[in-house]
């Protein structure tokens, strides 16, 4: 019995080793790159693209800070007492402590600070997130089953002195153009379910809910093209609301609004409006 323990006990260390041996191969190729390192310093975030994005990113690597302190202080007591109150010879039993009082007000109050501090710092980088500026330009956003529908507002714009809109539907997705290093508004509405506005490189979503009016402010920093999402399991084609931001320069963005003018796309697709135009299933299907 003693042999089959010390072999099982060989077994599980060469496998442990190879597991950590794997793990750290693994760890030193996703770094051997430039931007796999950049991906390990923002902690699995995706590159900033955004004036709001450094407060998220803040909180975020401070929370992996806070939570590796506290990983390192737990597993530094578990395997402290692993040591010290291991199986010794004779089969001694350590002295029992009944109550202990300071300890249990220690982890008692501990968490209680933990949580106030991490509430302290989410409440700050909330505040500074959701903060309104005076919006350069202004887009109107409708949320509908299964695609995205963007109201450029640029009547009071001289270059274009008009309102245009692109309609998006589940077998076309919708291109979202806004102009870099300038701040836009985006005001959300929603046709018929709640769906969430949400572009990954800019650190920031919100809910698009139907009769209550949300709107942000956020100043694209990065030219390029962007990915953009639901990030609310909306239905049965959830998936299919995709949107491409594409961040591009002042006179690009006045171009392809007047282009989308001189289409006949002009005036606002409300919710109603906007909800009409879209099929309520892929057309592969509606072909069944």
């Amino acid at each position: 019995m003693g042999l089959e323990l010390n072999a099982w006990r060989r077994g599980s260390g060469r496998t442990l080793a190879l597991g950590l041996g794997g793990a750290l191969l693994l760890g030193l190729t996703g770094c051997s790159t430039g931007e796999g390192r950049g991906t390990w310093s923002r902690v699995g975030m995706v590159e900033p693209a955004s004036d709001r994005a450094p407060f998220m990113s803040d909180l975020w690597i401070g929370a992996w800070i806070a939570c590796a302190v506290i990983g390192v202080m737990v597993w530094g007591l578990i395997f402290y007492a692993m040591y010290k109150f291991r199986r010794r010879e004779g089969n001694q039993v350590p002295r029992q402590t009944r109550y202990h009082v300071p300890l249990e007000v220690l982890y008692t109050v501990v968490p209680f600070l933990i949580i106030i501090v991490l509430f302290f710092y989410t409440v700050r980088a909330e505040n500074r997130v959701l903060a309104k500026t005076e919006p350069a330009h202004t887009v109107n956003v409708v949320g509908q089953k299964w695609s995205w529908s963007f109201n450029y507002m640029e009547q009071d714009n001289a270059r274009i002195g008009a309102v245009a809109h692109e309609v998006g539907t589940i077998e076309k997705i919708p291109d979202l153009y806004v102009p870099v290093n300038k701040p836009i508004r985006f005001n959300l509405e929603s046709a018929d379910v709640i769906h969430s506005f949400w572009v990954p490189a800019w650190y920031f979503k919100l809910d698009v809910i139907p009769g209550h009016k949300n709107s942000f402010d956020v100043t694209p920093t990065k030219l390029g093209t962007f990915d953009g999402k639901c990030a609310e399991l909306c239905g049965t084609y959830h998936a299919a609301m995709l949107f491409t931001v594409h961040v591009v320069t002042e006179e690009e963005y006045n171009a392809y609004v007047k282009g989308l003018v001189a289409k006949g796309q002009t005036g606002e697709r409300k919710p109603p409006s906007a909800a009409s135009a879209l099929p309520s299933a892929p057309a592969k299907e509606e072909k069944k």
